[in-house]
């Protein structure tokens, strides 16, 4: 009797220790939710006092030059755009406007990002120069969120994936969140084109800094409307329909860590609710921006926050998309019908406005789509995902429509990269590159107007987060890691989608290639701020597959 009594006593304890363990993690994410909610005070949506141009248009010189738009979206999937055959959903999404975009302009059928995760890419596009220049090599991620994401990785049990390694040497030699930003010393597009007498503002994500001297402001916007935290409408807004992703630890995390907030012209410390479902608050404001400033050349950058989870969608756009299953992946097409919607009403603002003409308009995404949404199809063709150097974290969208200058249905396909934005904008705008400033970018209207475009002259580009490096050198590309301790190499020409790795029968070329990275790494500055977790990446399977021995992974150092 007694020994029945310890046997069921024993069941007792391990049931009690099996629950406290799974649920320590709503613990702890509840704590982060908590926080989040104190953190700072999010007042009622208010007008944006944007700055206004003057009433009549300006000198003939002033009005030469071009009015310029950039629109960044982040982690669209290669396929999620029609432009290139997909969409969403196998087709059922199109994307009119954007392809309309396209059509009307130049378009790079080779363009890369220049990194497999956002906020480097947005310093690349930012000042065309690469980190091995500026420092700034990792994405900067909220306090806490490294080890939290560990700890319901490994609670998670990681869906057979190898364990995340959070680095506490690391998190103690870094600096915070606000301050881990692009140095004040970096010579921004903003700060080129403001120089020009261009009228510059900013909507949306950042991402480079919100330590004095990093902020949008202080790198050359005039006005800054910036994207304070990350939820696109209140969780329990009537309009709003969410998908949360409970097999990954990142959207869990942001979950509890994000809200709905606002701020202008201040770095994030003064915060106010936006006015309406984000994608489309973003883009009334950027109309207003358009109308206020008509008279006078501008530079808007319009940096979405779509399609990033968490996922959220409008109802209305939600019951547009029609009966896509899963149920993520239809929130997920609600999206981007919201980002295409957004193009096309900047589109026909310029048109009504009578801007169309002399205003060169981009539009990229800052990486690839990521595979822990768990949607096999959103870089397809191609292999890989966010966080991974294959061509489906690099590969995105860029188009060029300039109508006064570029000459519709314009296919490109020589190799460019987010380095050669800035250097493209300053261009366009017959600005000077600025003095003593290395750029490694380069001017991309030759190619888009025609003119000397058979005299490109780079063959070679470059990526990097830490230890895995990549890097493609005409139609070869290899990728490099120490975790696992493994090289890539593949002939794009030849195998686009990456599937025939021929390090072990090219040496030659492995050798060539590996003294380009080498000599690059050289010459690299130290990261202004160390990794502080190492995120084990399936690179054929989305995360809401199981991993299984012989699967394919690295490690991401960030």
């Amino acid at each position: 009797m007694l020994k029945k009594s310890l046997i069921i006593l024993l069941l007792v304890v391990i049931v009690l220790a099996g629950l406290a363990w799974l649920t320590r993690v709503d613990i702890l994410l509840g704590l982060v939710k908590f926080r989040s909610d104190r953190e700072f005070v999010v007042a009622p949506n208010t007008a944006v006092p944007w700055e206004k141009g003057p009433q009549e248009a300006q000198s003939e010189a002033k009005q030469r030059l071009p009015n310029i738009i950039l629109i960044v979206a982040d982690d669209l999937g290669y396929n999620d755009i029609s432009t290139f055959g997909g969409g969403v959903a196998g087709g059922r999404l199109q994307t009119p406007h954007i392809d309309q975009l396209a059509e009307q302009g130049a378009v790079f059928n080779q363009s890369y990002a220049g990194n497999a995760t956002c906020a480097p890419s947005r310093a690349m596009i930012m000042t065309g120069r690469y980190p091995a220049r500026t420092g700034f090599e990792f994405t900067p991620t909220p306090s806490g969120m490294g080890p939290m994401v560990s700890m319901v990785s490994a609670a998670m049990d990681n869906n057979g994936l190898p364990p995340g390694v959070f680095s506490d040497a690391g998190s103690e030699a870094a600096v915070s969140y606000e301050e881990q930003g692009l140095p004040a010393a970096e010579v921004t597009i903003a700060e080129v084109l403001r120089d020009k007498g261009y009228y510059t503002a900013h909507i949306g994500k950042w991402h480079l800094g919100r330590a004095a001297g990093s902020t949008p402001n202080a790198q050359g916007f005039d006005d800054s409307l910036l994207m304070a935290s990350g939820l696109y409408l209140p969780e329990d807004d009537p309009n709003v329909v969410n998908a949360k992703l409970a097999f990954d630890p990142i959207d869990q995390f942001l979950w509890a860590r994000l809200n709905y907030a606002a701020s202008f012209n201040n770095g994030g410390d003064q915060r106010f609710e936006p006015g309406g479902y984000l994608t489309d608050y973003w883009t009334d404001e950027s109309i207003a921006v358009i109308k206020a400033n008509k008279n006078r050349p501008f530079f808007l950058y319009l940096a979405h926050w779509g399609t990033h989870t968490p996922l959220q969608a409008t109802r209305e756009d939600y019951e547009a998309v029609g009966d896509i299953t899963p149920h993520r992946l239809r929130v997920y097409a609600a999206m981007v019908r919201a980002l295409d919607r957004s193009v096309g009403r900047i589109m026909a603002t310029l048109e009504q406005e009578g801007l169309a003409e002399n205003t060169l308009v981009m539009f990229t995404s800052d990486n690839g789509g990521p595979g822990y949404l768990g949607l096999p199809d959103v870089n397809a063709p191609y292999r890989g995902w966010k966080l991974t150097n294959f061509e489906g974290g690099l590969r995105v969208p860029l188009f060029i429509k300039w109508p006064s200058r570029i000459v519709p249905n314009t296919d490109i396909d020589v190799p460019v990269a987010h380095i050669d934005i800035m250097p493209t904008l300053t261009a366009a705008a017959g600005a000077a590159t600025p003095p003593g400033v290395d750029i490694d970018g380069l001017n991309l209207l030759p190619l888009a107007t025609g003119e000397d475009a058979e005299k490109w002259p780079r063959t070679t580009l470059f990526w990097q987060s830490g230890y895995y490096r990549a890097v493609r050198h005409g139609d070869w590309k290899l990728q490099i890691s120490e975790r696992p301790k493994k090289s890539w190499l593949y002939n794009l020409a030849e195998d686009p989608t990456e599937r025939h790795n021929l390090a072990a029968t090219r040496i030659d070329k492995l050798n060539e290639l590996q003294t380009l990275l080498d000599k690059h790494d050289a010459s690299a500055r130290a990261p202004l701020y160390p990794f502080v977790v190492e995120m084990p990446v399936a690179v054929d399977k989305t995360l809401v597959d199981y991993f299984e021995s012989g699967d394919e992974y690295i490690y991401w150092p960030n």
